[in-house]
C-alpha cells in the first residue's frame, strides 16, 4: 500500500478541512492511502512546549514519516503571501532528508486557504513548492482538465488547491474548491503509482 502524506498547519480549521478533502481524493486510487499529519505551533516564549500529541486533529508528523511517504501534499494558511511559520519551521528541519535524497523523485503538491480572494493564494502555494523543488520532488499542480478552474469564483488555482475562508473564517468550502481538492489528491496518488512503476 502506497502512502501519501497530507501534511498541513491549520490555525482556524479551514486548511485542515481542505486536507481532509484532499485525503479523500488520494484514497480514490486503488492501493494508495492518505496519512494526515500536522505540525505544532511555534511559541515566542522560550519555555513553552507543545504536548506530544495534539489536543485535537491529526497527530504531529515525524521526519521518518516524511522520508518514507510515497508522495507529499503540504498545506498552510497564507501569512502575507507565504506559508505559515510552523510549516516552514518543520521543513527547515529536513536537512537529513535532503542530504539522503529520500524525497527525490516523489510527487508533491500544495494547498492553502486565505481570508480573501486576493489574499496571496498563488504566492503562498509557490512558497511551499520551493523547498520541495530543493528536495528534488516531482511537482504537480491542478491541470485545467479540472474544469472548475475555469469557472470558480471562490478558490482553486493551477498551482494547487485553495479556499477563500472569509475575514471571519466562516465561508464553507465551495463545490468548486471541494472538486479541486479531490482532483489534486487523486492526481498525486496516481503519480505515486506511475512513478513507482
Amino acid at each position: 500500500m502506497k502512502q501519501i502524506l497530507v501534511l498541513y498547519y491549520s490555525r482556524h480549521g479551514a486548511t485542515q478541512a481542505l486536507a481532509k478533502r484532499i485525503a479523500r481524493g488520494v484514497e480514490q486510487v486503488d492501493g494508495v492511502e492518505a496519512v494526515l499529519r500536522t505540525v505544532p505551533e511555534i511559541s515566542t516564549v522560550c519555555e513553552a512546549v507543545e504536548p506530544t500529541v495534539p489536543d485535537e486533529g491529526s497527530p504531529y508528523v515525524t521526519t521518518e514519516e516524511l522520508a518514507s511517504a510515497d508522495g507529499l501534499i503540504i498545506g498552510s494558511p497564507t501569512r502575507f503571501g507565504v506559508m505559515a511559520a510552523p510549516l516552514k519551521y518543520f521543513l527547515e528541519q529536513t536537512s537529513a532528508q535532503w542530504l539522503s535524497g529520500s524525497l527525490s523523485g516523489k510527487p508533491a503538491a500544495a494547498f492553502t486557504s486565505t481570508s480573501s480572494m486576493h489574499g496571496g493564494q498563488e504566492a503562498t502555494l509557490l512558497s511551499m513548492l520551493v523547498p520541495l523543488l530543493h528536495h528534488g520532488m516531482v511537482i504537480s499542480g491542478v491541470p485545467y482538465t479540472t474544469s472548475e478552474l475555469m469557472t470558480t469564483n471562490t478558490g482553486g488555482t493551477p498551482y494547487g488547491a485553495s479556499h477563500v475562508a472569509g475575514v471571519d473564517n466562516d465561508h464553507p468550502i465551495s463545490d468548486d474548491e471541494h472538486k479541486v481538492c479531490i482532483d489534486l489528491g487523486k492526481r498525486i496518488a496516481e503519480l505515486s503509482v506511475k512513478l513507482a512503476s
